[in-house]
């Protein structure tokens, strides 16, 4: 049922990383669920990670390692290895031990990433099987295989790649991700992996992932749920014929600093248009805030709203509901007789009531679009916030009560 999200487009190799693929069964006999990365010596790794205090084994394991030298990320899928304790840990760790062993690294240079089913024990022995055909299978345009096989509920494939120029180098940035449920991340998305061959300072790095999250997977939402193994990590592996970026400044950081945007905004865009039984992609926009975060408190309250979801579900355009949700965003000394509320072109809400030129047959067409954007003016401010989110449907409940079926 995804929205508008195509089959996967051109994915540029990147020189210098290396994916992997392969089947353990985990959840599905024959499933692609293991995926292995290499990123060649010398690479810089950013990463950020769930703020779930259930934060599972693998994201409490890579937060520990990302001030080590990273050469190498195993994903499994089908189960999250998340709320299972010290056995959890020893399990994510005999992964890491294991891959480490048959590729000649030492342990702390394996970041371990998991997604599936909460509080089952992860099964090692069936990881540690198939880990050599996926390190068989490593090679630099694998990325579409990859996004494959980092899926648990999405019905697509998620990835995003751009090439820029800068004095004669060509630059390539390409990412992959996954997600369709539990989403509303609190750093990032449920899994995504992007990189690049520009050769950059690690702190200039993170601080380009953490700007780009916050415009891109930290402005998501399908369901307000915050997963406990969000994880997305950066990597430039410095293969381009190119100085090292150590600065955030110049013409070369403000090209890839808005390639690693792009590219993370697809991707956080492409989860939502793939959302849990999504039949919209919804675009909720909010200016005139008096500070970004009560922008962000309006969008997300009418994001959320059970009841403003099941109207975009049912094409029904319930204007009441929305003045609803911006009422208890929680804004204080809100002057609701500034407040302008737009479906698409047509203003269904003037001076903090029904629009005198509103037709209920404007507002219904606006709604039958898989495609729709809904417009606040709280006339408080200069700060403009934009977040993207789907309907709630028959579906989604159906997907979620059978996901352990």
């Amino acid at each position: 049922m995804a929205v508008g999200l195509k089959p996967l487009g051109t994915l540029y190799p990147v020189p210098g990383f290396e994916l992997g693929v392969a089947s353990a069964g985990i959840k599905k006999v024959g499933r692609r669920d293991l995926v292995v990365m290499r990123c060649a010596p010398g690479s810089t790794v950013a990463g950020v990670f769930t703020q779930n205090a259930f934060c599972a084994a693998p994201v409490l394991l890579a937060k520990q390692r990302m001030q080590q030298p990273v050469q190498y990320l195993v994903t499994n899928t089908g189960n999250a290895n998340a709320a299972t304790g010290e056995p959890g840990l020893a399990a994510a760790n005999a992964v890491c031990q294991a891959l480490a062993s048959q590729v000649g690294c030492s342990l702390e240079q394996v970041l371990p990433f998991s997604t599936g089913v909460i509080g089952e024990p992860l099964p090692v022995d069936k990881i540690e099987q198939a880990l050599p055909a996926a390190i068989a299978d490593l090679t630099e345009d694998n990325w579409a295989l990859a996004a494959e096989g980092i899926l648990t509920t999405d019905t697509l494939p998620k990835g995003a790649s751009l090439q820029v120029e800068h004095e004669g180098v060509t630059l390539t940035v390409t990412g992959i991700s996954k997600g369709a449920g539990m989403i509303r991340p609190n750093m990032a998305t449920m899994l995504g992996y992007i990189a690049t061959d520009a050769k950059i300072a690690q702190p200039i790095l993170q601080n380009m992932l953490l700007d780009a999250t916050n415009q891109s997977f930290n402005r998501i939402t399908i369901d307000g749920d915050t997963s406990t193994n969000d994880s997305c990590i950066l990597v430039a592996t410095g293969q381009a014929a190119m100085p090292t970026l150590e600065k955030a400044e110049g013409t070369l950081y403000h090209k890839l600093r808005e390639a690693i945007f792009s590219v993370a905004k697809q991707l956080a865009q492409a989860i939502v248009r793939d959302g849990e039984g999504a039949t919209k992609f919804v675009t909720v926009q909010v200016n005139g805030g008096a500070t970004a975060q009560e922008s962000l408190d309006v969008a997300y309250a009418v994001a959320h709203s059970p009841l403003i979801k099941t109207a975009l579900f049912a094409s029904d355009p319930n204007w009441g509901r929305i003045v609803a949700a911006i009422g208890y965003a929680g804004l204080a000394n809100l002057d609701t007789s500034l407040v302008q509320v737009y479906l698409g072109e047509v203003q269904i809400v003037q001076d903090g009531g029904r629009a005198a030129s509103y037709l209920e047959e404007q507002g219904a067409a606006v709604m039958q679009q898989a495609e729709i954007d809904i417009r606040i003016e709280l006339g408080r401010g200069s700060c403009d916030e934009t977040i993207w989110t789907t309907d709630l449907s028959h579906e989604y409940v159906r997907i979620n009560a059978e996901y352990r079926s």
